[in-house]
C-alpha cells in the first residue's frame, strides 16, 4: 500500500491527459498543435510518463507510431478516468435546477440532416448554459472514439454493425456522381454510365469495399470506374473542391449539394436512377458513463429520430428534370 500511495502521490495527472491527446491525434506534432505547446515539451512529457510508469508506451522510431501493449492498456484506463472526471462537475450540480456541462459529438464530415439540427436547436433553447464541441472525423475514427469512451456519441456511416455498441438508424442518403465546370462531361446530356469509364476520379478515403462507403465502392467496381483515382479526402468539402476544380468525377451526397447543382457549380452524371444508398447511424456505448448534459442531449436526439417518419428519414436520390438525359439512353454500362 505504501508503494501504491507513493506512486499515486507522485504521478503527474496532466501527463495522462497529454498521453491521451497524443494517441487521439496520432502523433506528437499534431498533439502539440492541439495542446498549444511546443513539440519538445510534449515529447518530454511523454518521456516523463514512461519513466514514472517504468515502460515504453509508444514505439516511435523510424517514423512509426504504434502503441505498445502497455500503451494500449493505459489508454483504455485513461478513457475511463476522463469519462469519470468529466462527470464530476455535473454530480456536484445535480441538485440545481440549471443544467450545465459540455457535450462532445463525433461526426462524419457529410452528415447533413434536420433531425440533428432540430435536436441542437431545441436543446440549446432549453439548456443555454451547456456547451458543445463537434469534431469531424472519419467514420472509423468516430466508432473508435465511442468504443474507447472518449466521446459520448457519434454519428457516422457503418460498413458492419459494431459489437458492444448501440446503433440507431437516423437516415438514408443517396450518392450521385458529379463533375465540375472544367471537366469535358460538364453540361452534357444523354450520358450513360459507360461514358464515365476511363475518367479520372476523386473520392472519400472510406470509398472502399471494406469501409463505410462500400455501396459507392461496389457501384464503381461493378461499372469499371475504380481504376484511375487521382485524389481523396476524409472531408466532403475537400472532395467537392477537387470535383469543382476539375480533377475528376466523384461521388457526393445528393441532398447535401443541391445548392451547387442549382447554381451550376456541379453537374450531375449517371446513374440518374437508383444511385448508391448509404445509411447514417447514431452510435453510443452502453458501457460509457454519461454526464447529465450528455444524457439529456442524447435523449433529445433520440426523440427526434423516433418522431421522424421513414419518409422523412430518406433523402431522395432522384434527379430533377434538368439533370436527366435529353433522350432515354439508359443508366446501364
Amino acid at each position: 500500500m505504501a508503494a501504491t500511495d507513493k506512486f499515486v502521490t507522485n504521478l503527474d495527472w496532466n501527463l495522462l491527459r497529454t498521453f491521451v491527446v497524443i494517441v487521439e491525434e496520432g502523433g506528437i506534432t499534431a498533439a502539440a498543435t492541439r495542446l498549444l505547446r511546443r513539440q519538445p515539451t510534449v515529447s518530454a512529457a511523454l518521456a516523463r510518463l514512461e519513466a514514472q510508469l517504468g515502460g515504453r508506451l509508444i514505439d516511435r522510431g523510424g517514423g512509426a507510431f504504434r502503441l505498445t501493449a502497455a500503451g494500449r492498456a493505459l489508454y483504455r484506463e485513461c478513457a475511463d478516468i476522463y469519462g469519470t472526471v468529466a462527470g464530476l462537475g455535473d454530480l456536484t450540480r445535480a441538485a440545481t435546477r440549471y443544467l450545465t456541462g459540455h457535450v462532445q459529438i463525433l461526426l462524419a464530415s457529410h452528415v447533413v440532416t434536420p433531425i440533428l439540427d432540430r435536436a441542437l436547436t431545441d436543446f440549446h433553447r432549453a439548456f443555454p448554459d451547456v456547451t458543445f464541441e463537434i469534431r469531424v472525423a472519419t467514420s472509423r475514427d468516430v466508432l473508435r472514439g465511442v468504443m474507447d469512451k472518449t466521446a459520448p456519441l457519434g454519428i457516422c456511416l457503418l460498413n458492419r454493425r459494431p459489437a458492444r455498441l448501440q446503433v440507431e438508424h437516423i437516415y438514408r442518403e443517396h450518392f450521385g456522381f458529379f463533375c465540375g465546370p472544367p471537366h469535358p462531361l460538364f453540361g452534357r446530356r444523354g450520358l450513360k454510365v459507360s461514358d464515365l469509364r476511363g475518367c479520372a476520379a476523386v473520392s472519400f478515403d472510406t470509398d472502399s469495399m471494406d469501409d463505410a462507403l462500400r455501396p459507392v465502392a461496389a457501384f464503381r467496381r461493378d461499372n469499371e470506374l475504380d481504376h484511375n483515382v487521382v485524389g481523396s479526402s476524409s472531408h466532403l468539402e475537400e472532395v467537392r473542391r477537387m470535383i469543382v476544380c476539375g480533377l475528376g468525377i466523384g461521388p457526393l451526397p445528393i441532398h447535401v449539394v443541391r445548392a451547387d447543382i442549382e447554381a451550376g457549380t456541379l453537374w450531375r452524371l449517371p446513374p440518374y436512377d437508383a444511385p448508391p444508398a448509404v445509411d447514417i447511424h447514431l452510435v453510443t456505448n452502453p458501457a460509457s458513463r454519461l454526464s447529465r448534459a450528455e444524457e439529456k442531449f442524447l435523449a433529445t436526439l433520440q426523440r427526434g429520430i423516433a418522431a421522424a417518419s421513414p419518409a422523412e428519414r430518406t433523402y431522395d436520390g432522384a434527379a430533377p428534370h434538368d439533370e436527366r438525359p435529353a433522350a432515354a439512353s439508359g443508366d446501364g454500362p
